[in-house]
């Protein structure tokens, strides 16, 4: 065992971040505070059906490490279909981009952005035919 079951993106902004993942994943959200005793909505990111988990937005505890900063933890990467038109809604909801798209030749095209809580993430749009 040790397969990732649950994920927790850490917030300043409750309301904007779930704007954010609602836009750009379609994520919906459940809010899990009165159990967390803390601001915690859980993160419904798709079908049970499909692969992939659910996790939760947290609201952040300690101010967040330095921009220029390597990761201190994990950065969740998003299958997505469309990697153009999903950067598109990324910068419309106000994500930058952290890592520019780039091809991991033969298997998909990869970026990097960072959340409107300056948080890391990935998205990874399978392409074999990527170069």
């Amino acid at each position: 065992m040790g397969r990732p079951i649950h994920f927790e993106i850490h917030v300043d902004n409750m309301e904007r971040a779930k704007k954010f993942y609602g836009e750009v994943f379609d994520w919906k959200f459940e809010d899990w505070s009165d159990y967390a005793g803390m601001p915690y909505f859980g993160a419904v990111t798709g079908d049970e059906s499909e692969m992939g988990i659910n996790g939760a937005l947290i609201k952040r505890s300690v101010p967040l490490t330095d921009k220029n900063q390597a990761v201190n933890g994990y950065a969740c990467t998003m299958g997505v279909e469309d990697y153009d038109s999903t950067e598109t809604t990324i910068l419309e909801n106000g994500g930058t981009i952290a890592l520019p798209k780039h091809a991991l030749p033969g298997m998909a095209w990869q970026g990097y952005y960072t959340d409107t809580e300056g948080n890391l993430f990935g998205i990874h749009q399978p392409d074999e035919n990527a170069k």
